[in-house]
């Protein structure tokens, strides 16, 4: 198992089978990258970013990480994202988290896990900052609100950081939107979060803080 051919043995019918079914897949997705979408998720393995959204290889920009955080202090988040944007020319910046996230529980009990504690306090800053209302529901949805609100906030800071703001200075098209995805049934929802321009920033924090997902 040092070489773990199981894996390499089902790549090598995975790539037969495309090749197969579109004989010039792999030719035209090596010579460009020209992806409409940037997707900052969850590094949860039910997530699949491009199995959930239907696309191809080449079609969607993906950073994930434990709780589809992004703060100012990752350069590895924002360096993906200054590429996706100043780069790569994405159109959307798509923040998508997940029902029953771990990190999110794991935030929400103040578990302690050993160096991930220090990055879920990211997400009990949300928590703090929503405690009231989270704490008014039962436990289930505790948990669910608070993977909503975090995705939201995350949103938000991809908002605020200096790549999307000089990107619209500078008059590039550029969308944000926070996103969730169910387990149970495997379909997104709207968090009712989309920003444009930087004057929709707090107007649409408080319209997604107030709304739920549809």
């Amino acid at each position: 198992m040092k070489t773990l051919s199981h894996l390499f043995d089902r790549n090598r019918r995975w790539a037969a089978d495309v090749t197969h079914a579109r004989p010039y897949f792999f030719e035209n997705l090596a010579s460009q990258q020209s992806p409409a979408y940037l997707w900052i998720g969850c590094a949860d393995s039910r997530v699949p970013a491009n199995e959930i959204v239907g696309l191809d290889p080449g079609e969607l920009f993906v950073h994930r990480n434990v709780g589809n955080v992004v703060v100012h202090t990752d350069l590895n988040c924002l360096s993906v994202l200054q590429y996706a944007v100043d780069v790569l020319k994405v159109s959307h910046v798509i923040v998508t988290g997940h029902y029953g996230c771990g990190g999110v529980q794991a935030a929400l009990e103040h578990r302690k896990l050993g160096l991930i504690d220090n990055w879920l306090r990211h997400i009990q800053d949300v928590y703090k900052q929503h405690q009231a209302a989270v704490d008014a529901l039962d436990a289930k949805a505790r948990v669910d609100r608070l993977c909503e609100l975090n995705v939201i906030q995350q949103a938000r800071n991809v908002c605020e950081t200096t790549i999307a703001q000089d990107a619209w200075a500078r008059g590039q098209t550029l969308s944000v939107h926070a996103w969730i995805y169910a387990l149970k049934d495997g379909l997104l929802r709207d968090l009712t979060f989309t920003v444009t321009r930087p004057t929709e920033i707090e107007t649409e924090y408080r319209c997604a803080i107030g709304g739920a997902a549809h």
